[in-house]
């Protein structure tokens, strides 16, 4: 009968492992799985959105972009996910304890007689101490010294790792808001300028049919008109390609703050910054830089990761020291005592390994000359980054003066154009041009103020400044929004402006 049940027993593994080796196969995903995905994605994309019932202000866009920005979620993911696995290092460095009971079975008797060593003769009868089936458990508890630094110098890198993933979430949450700066007052010149745009071609293309008929009738001279046409061609070419940037500029903005698809954005109508001219001491920048950018943050702390990979390698060169105890217990009746406990402490040393510490020595001196040369090239691109974004700077402030001294002059030109119409065709075609020049102009300097606020930003972001609370799931848009406007008032007041007293030597245009 038992002979039956062990058959039985192994046809069933033997199935079981068959049907295993059979689920191995490659299984692609069918049509209707990928569509519940795609549904699923795009619902989790925007869950949990606050609805847009206003026009968006520059900071709310900011709040926004950061609170629902999915790379900045992943960073932050990211964080915790590295605090959690330091948590989980930091345990292995506790003793083992381990508990286990088993079943212990065979089908015949265990035993065994005795010889004699000189005579070889049997000197006892067949005897068994083991009963054929008894129950076994046991609690351990162990530690090794080993074991202890390793999980030690692993717990420190898990902890740095934590800091790195916190810079890498400082910089992205820095290269949002300059995203956004960037992309929000391009935005809002589209949100100006398109409705204008849209009518003046309209316009356009109205008067280009009249001077056609005008050619057509003889009522303008043949090389007028044409040049009429020419001129109203060249208009309306440049007209759609600065409404194509603008709707480009609308639609970034829309990615950047995770707008659901249909919705309409609808920004805010403000009075424009006025753009602080730039006089700084780019030493003190310097230095605010190589103290607050995340990437050299980084990079120093990947210095400690990598110290402490060469610390693990050097400590399985210690000897090692294990300490243990145990309680066992067999419900063998056979057993004197079915239950006792056990202690032992163990000391051991591969000898080999010491033929490593030169190279060790040597790996070790080699990876902190590395880690410093890099930080350094690192460094070294941050104060350029500093320089060129203060010249950056200072050049898009000169390029927005000029924008508006020439919109100033094609206001003026399109006033007298319009003073002077009269009913001719010439005349219309003379004021359309005027209104398309001083529509360019429009564009030009809206441009150029947005070009200002995006080398204002960048130099905000080379300086490595942060304007984030510690927490953002705790704040809503509104409450988020004002406190990033309040920190970035601050910091601006603090690190850049401040950094206009005292020696100045900005760089100059060549």
């Amino acid at each position: 009968m038992l002979k039956h049940s062990y058959r039985y027993l192994s046809l069933a593994v033997a199935a079981a492992v068959l049907s295993a080796c059979n689920s191995m196969e490659p299984q692609p995903y069918s049509a209707d799985d990928q569509q519940k995905r795609i549904l699923e994605d795009q619902a989790k994309m925007y869950e949990g959105q606050q609805a847009v019932t206003h026009p968006i202000s520059f900071y709310e866009a900011v709040a926004r972009a950061l609170k629902y920005n999915l790379d900045y979620r992943l960073k932050l993911m990211e964080s915790a996910l590295a605090a959690d696995l330091r948590d989980v290092s930091s345990h292995e460095m506790l003793p083992r304890l381990v508990a286990s009971a088993g079943y212990a079975g065979r089908n015949n008797d265990s035993g065994g007689t005795s010889i004699g060593i000189e005579d070889r003769e049997e000197s006892l009868r067949a005897s068994t101490s083991e009963e054929r089936y008894r129950t076994i458990d046991s609690l351990g508890l162990s530690w090794s010294l080993l074991d202890f630094g390793m999980a030690y110098y692993r717990t420190q890198q898990k902890t740095d790792q934590v800091l790195m993933a916190e810079e890498r979430r400082r910089k992205v949450a820095q290269n949002v808001l300059q995203d956004v700066r960037n992309a929000y007052w391009r935005a809002l010149g589209a949100q100006r300028l398109l409705p204008e745009v849209n009518g003046l071609l309209e316009r356009t293309q109205n008067a280009l049919a009249a001077a056609r008929s005008a050619e057509s009738k003889g009522l303008l001279p043949r090389q007028e008109a044409l040049a009429y046409q020419r001129a109203l061609l060249d208009s309306i070419d440049l007209l759609s390609i600065r409404r194509q940037d603008l709707e480009f500029a609308q639609a970034e903005l829309a990615a950047l703050i995770s707008l659901p698809p249909g919705s309409t954005l609808k920004l805010a109508e403000q009075t424009e910054p006025e753009m602080p001219g730039l006089n700084v001491n780019i030493s003190q920048l310097e230095e605010k830089a190589l103290q607050n950018r995340p990437e050299i943050n980084e990079e120093w702390y990947r210095k400690r990761v990598n110290e402490n990979d060469l610390k693990i390698a050097k400590a399985q060169l210690w000897p090692n020291v294990g300490v243990n105890w145990s309680y066992q217990y067999d419900s063998n009746d056979y057993l004197y005592n079915n239950s006792w406990s056990q202690t032992g402490i163990q000391v051991s040393m591969n000898l080999m390994r010491l033929l490593q510490l030169p190279a060790l020595n040597s790996a070790e001196e080699s990876q902190t000359k590395t880690d410093d040369m890099r930080r350094l090239a690192l460094s070294m691109a941050v104060l350029t980054q500093v320089r060129v974004g203060a010249l950056r700077y200072q050049l898009s402030h000169e390029q927005l003066d000029f924008a508006q001294q020439s919109l100033q002059v094609d206001e003026r030109l399109l006033q007298y154009a319009r003073a002077a119409k009269t009913s001719s065709v010439g005349s219309e075609l003379e004021v359309i041009r005027a209104e398309g020049r001083y529509l360019l102009s429009r564009y030009q300097r809206e441009a150029a103020y947005s070009n200002t606020q995006a080398a204002w930003g960048r130099l905000y972001n080379s300086v490595g400044l942060d304007m984030m609370p510690e927490t953002i799931k705790d704040y809503d848009v509104k409450t988020l929004a004002s406190e990033i406007e309040r920190t970035l008032k601050q910091q601006e007041q603090v690190n850049l402006l401040a950094a206009q007293q005292g020696s100045v030597n900005v760089p100059q245009k060549p």
